[in-house]
């Protein structure tokens, strides 16, 4: 087990290695990362913005529920649904659903083109495949994944608001009033690291695997679910280090 994991870190190396080059054709390069960017942004959009929102109107409902103590002030509600989706449930839980649909496609993609003889049709054409292939897929994650979060935490919070109004739970004054009260702007700058880190993950991992697939479309479909399982273990084993590196 260890040798197989030794094994996978040095092929990951030798791929991320073979990324730094200076691209042939810049223009082809720009054209590819935009692609790139709105298949990992744009497309993710419509499942980010409704995930994002239920997280906050569900936190929100659950939370009124315990916390019915008359001890307790109505704003610490907003608090908890301000700082959980600021640390937690956006750049985790969000990311863990990138991981699926984004590492996935990404798997599915290279994988193909490698069963296909794409990649090596590219490389006898003096193409660097790695270059070409891996790095804008990665580029493109870190730029549009820590956008993606930044506006789940906004949905979600929009989210735990609309629960609020509806269910009564909280007043329009209450929930400003603990969404201001006792805010900690490094919060924000904890889930932009723990961003960008999750993008790398749902990036690499999925080229990877898709990268150096061999057989057919069978080892194509294992390749993608592996790649969706590492990545998703990966992205909660960051998590935890980075909460005990950062917090």
């Amino acid at each position: 087990m260890l040798k197989n994991f030794f094994e996978h870190l040095g092929r990951i190396s030798i791929m991320l290695a073979g990324t730094i080059n200076r691209p042939e054709n810049t223009k082809v390069y720009w054209k590819e990362f935009m692609e790139q960017c709105n298949d990992i942004g744009i497309r993710s959009l419509p499942i980010v913005l409704v995930i994002s929102f239920f997280l906050g109107a569900v936190l929100t409902i659950q939370t009124a529920y315990q916390l019915v103590s008359p001890l307790v002030p109505k704003p610490v509600v907003a608090q908890i649904i301000r700082d959980s989706a600021i640390l937690e449930l956006s750049p985790t839980v969000i990311c863990i659903v990138l991981a699926g649909v984004v590492g996935s496609k990404i798997a599915s993609e290279l994988g193909n083109m490698r069963v296909s003889e794409q990649i090596d049709a590219l490389e006898i054409m003096g193409i660097n495949t790695k270059s070409y292939l891996v790095l804008p897929k990665i580029v493109a994650a870190a730029i549009m994944v820590p956008l993606l979060i930044v506006l789940s935490i906004a949905v979600t919070i929009w989210g735990g608001y609309i629960a609020g109004m509806f269910s009564q739970v909280l007043t329009q004054e209450q929930f400003h009033q603990g969404l201001t009260q006792g805010f900690l702007p490094y919060n924000l700058f904890f889930a932009m690291v723990k961003a960008l880190v999750f993008s790398l993950i749902i990036s690499i991992i999925p080229a990877y695997y898709g990268y150096y697939v061999q057989g057919g479309a069978l080892e194509i479909g294992r390749a993608s679910t592996t790649s969706v399982v590492v990545s998703c273990i990966l992205i909660l084993l960051a998590d935890y280090m980075l909460s005990v590196l950062l917090l």
